[in-house]
């Protein structure tokens, strides 16, 4: 198991009640950083610490590649959300939220698509291979 998944899994609840909070504020389909703020200030009052827009560099074999990821919102440094406001998840932002979760080495990923009229059908919950037993 991961040793930050116990911790990242107790996150989750409290971070989608925020996200619902923000939704049921502002409805579904505004810009994306409109949710990123609004999801990062209640999570703030929550007493839940977050990065936002986090850069991570990436490195190989010695060498820090002018590439950084901008991971959307880092709780607690165990849990990474990825917000959208898409029509419909796709398999590129799957991968691309595996990707920050492996480069993060978060246990736990969630996206939310603010897109969705009920936000509960635009959560997706991911958790990196072997992460969980």
């Amino acid at each position: 198991m991961h040793p930050n998944y116990a911790k990242a899994d107790k996150l989750t609840k409290p971070v989608i009640d925020s996200a619902f909070r923000v939704h049921k504020h502002f409805g579904p389909g505004l810009l994306e950083p409109i949710y990123q703020k609004a999801l990062s200030r209640d999570l703030l009052l929550e007493k839940i610490k977050i990065q936002r827009e986090l850069k991570v560099p990436i490195e190989y074999r010695g060498e820090v590649f002018d590439e950084f990821i901008r991971a959307d919102v880092f709780v607690e440094e165990c849990l990474l959300l990825e917000l959208k406001v898409v029509e419909k998840i796709r398999p590129e932002h799957i991968a691309q939220t595996l990707s920050y979760m492996r480069l993060l080495d978060a246990p736990i990923g969630i996206i939310l698509n603010f897109y969705e009229p009920y936000l509960k059908n635009g959560i997706r919950r991911l958790t990196l291979p072997g992460a969980d037993n």
